[in-house]
């Protein structure tokens, strides 16, 4: 079985704030070179990193032996700063995460980012990593319908960003959402994804993947739900 050293600790960044972050290392024994970076929903209506279902993929991550983060983003709990109404300070906080793991684990190959309702948007705009480190979006239930409240009406950018990201050919995405989601609909779900699934296969040569799920929420609150989540990432991680 492999075993987890698990730490707990605010950490200073270069953009002006610390987070409070949750940094998860596997057994040294097992040569890791996959590291995830786990993003909560909104903090403004109370998301911070001990939501059930961060917990969840943070568990199946764990199992897959990687090396895991996840934090409180700015003003949440312990972290300093406040939060912005944009996500462009989140935005640079989580690359500036990014940057302080590989620059600590030099050895990291893979980069899985995470991010749920909320922390899909400020996932998306993560740029590109060195060729020489591969990275992987999951973005789940990706709050669509509200994007440009959330956003300060800014959701050209986010739109921009993402389309940008399904054209490059060095980058793998999985969207996942459910068809009872509570803030978008299962017609402008699925008109998006179409939408983006063109990009993909326009000019671009990224890899894209969008898994629709049935009875599924906004919160994947039951267990059921959870466990058609952990099934779904299960087997499209790297």
């Amino acid at each position: 079985m492999v075993k987890f050293v698990s730490m707990q600790e605010l950490v200073p960044l270069p953009t002006g704030v610390s987070l409070e972050t949750v940094r998860i290392y596997p057994n040294p024994k097992q040569s890791s070179t996959k590291l995830a970076v786990c993003l909560h929903p909104w903090s403004w209506l109370g998301g911070n990193m001990n939501d059930p279902v961060i917990h969840t993929l943070v568990l199946l991550l764990q199992a897959r032996e990687y090396h895991v983060i996840y934090y409180n983003s700015r003003g949440v709990g312990k972290s300093t700063g406040t939060a912005s109404f944009t996500g462009q300070s989140e935005a640079n906080d989580l690359k500036a995460i990014v940057q302080l793991a590989l620059e600590e684990i030099p050895s990291i190959q893979t980069v899985v980012l995470v991010g749920y309702s909320h922390g899909s948007l400020i996932t998306s705009l993560h740029p590109i990593l060195q060729p020489n480190i591969k990275i992987w979006y999951l973005l789940l239930s990706y709050p669509l319908s509200p994007r440009g409240f959330l956003t300060l009406f800014r959701s050209k950018s986010y739109e921009s960003a993402l389309n940008n990201l399904v054209r490059h050919p060095d980058v793998n995405i999985l969207v996942v959402f459910g068809d009872r989601d509570n803030f978008t609909s299962e017609s402008k779900y699925d008109n998006w994804t179409e939408a983006l699934q063109k990009e993909a296969r326009g000019d671009g040569t990224g890899t894209l993947q969008v898994v629709k799920v049935a009875g599924a929420s906004h919160f994947w609150a039951s267990a059921e739900e959870r466990g058609q989540l952990e099934q779904v990432v299960g087997a499209w991680l790297p």
